[in-house]
């Protein structure tokens, strides 16, 4: 059985949000929080139930933590150090601690929060392991994850997909900047686009991403996902290009994007905390870019830019 680290981090309830944050960019993948300060509401409304278990009442209401998980691949304690770094920047208290467990056991625990999601006014997202869903209409998009970063439940994807709603057209050629599980590629195509070429810098993203697209109906060559930094593996010119990733990966990346642009093409960047926005607007203005489209949501941003 493959092994792989847990790390939990305890912060103040009403900061678990913020750690949890700072967590998603530090290892965008594998991640849960635990938040009970709402458990009867949440569970009336979501879960549907009136009767609650004994266990959950008992837990600390005051308390939130966030569950990570690193593949045996990946030095737990790098990342570890990177989001305390972040933790005391931010003055949130935290307590750590680093497990070992099984990789199906933090599959299990994920799965159980993924329902089907229904992504501005054309798309629905599909976990593949749930067979009851309504569609009402929408393209559905199919998704097994696996441990890449996409699954439409996190603001900064949303916040492209509705995006890609209103710049995808009818055989367009999109770029996937930071791909992750495809879930964005997969998009573009069901939304019209001719072709989507990904690329991520995780092997493994990239071997879900082919994947992913071969259970919606997508392969090469219109289907391409690369494995590279970046553009280094890039080539062509695109209609749409999204870069969904953080805001320094952004700023270096902005420079070099230019050459893979057709005139008139849009450039979606996401996954920018608020409080870095100020640092990302400068760099695409240097670089010609103006911005057409500001989307926010809970603290992320995610820009429509065009030359």
């Amino acid at each position: 059985m493959e092994n792989w680290t847990e790390i939990k981090i305890t912060v103040d309830a009403d900061r678990v949000d913020e750690a949890g944050d700072i967590a998603t960019m530090t290892v965008p993948y594998g991640i849960y929080i635990e938040d009970y300060r709402n458990l009867e509401e949440e569970a009336k409304e979501i879960a549907k139930i009136d009767l609650i278990d004994e266990d959950l009442l008992k837990k600390d209401r005051t308390k939130g933590i966030v569950h990570i998980y690193i593949s045996p691949e990946e030095n737990p304690q790098e990342a570890v150090s990177f989001i305390e770094e972040r933790l005391r920047a931010d003055g949130i208290e935290f307590k750590t601690e680093l497990l070992n467990c099984a990789r199906e056991d933090w599959e299990n625990n994920w799965k159980q929060y993924f329902k089907p999601i229904r992504v501005g006014e054309k798309l629905l997202i599909r976990p593949a392991w749930i067979d009851d869903y309504d569609a009402d209409g929408r393209a559905v998009l199919t998704l097994e994850p696996g441990v890449a970063f996409g699954t439409g439940t996190h603001e900064t994807t949303r916040l492209c997909m509705e995006s890609l709603e209103k710049h995808v057209f009818a055989g367009c050629e999109m770029l996937d900047v930071g791909c992750g599980s495809g879930i964005l590629s997969v998009a573009g195509m069901l939304l019209g686009a001719g072709s989507v070429t990904g690329v991520d810098i995780d092997r493994l993203a990239v071997k879900v991403a082919v994947e992913n697209g071969k259970m919606n109906g997508f392969s090469a060559p219109e289907f391409n996902m690369l494995h590279g930094d970046l553009t280094d593996k890039i080539s062509g010119k695109y209609d749409v290009v999204t870069a969904n990733i953080v805001a320094d990966a952004i700023i270096k990346l902005t420079p070099a994007i230019k050459a893979f642009l057709k005139e008139g093409a849009v450039y979606i960047v996401s996954g920018i905390i608020d409080t870095r926005e100020n640092d990302v607007l400068p760099v695409l203005e240097e670089n010609g870019f103006t911005v057409t489209e500001r989307r926010t949501e809970a603290g992320w941003v995610c820009l429509t830019c065009k030359m």
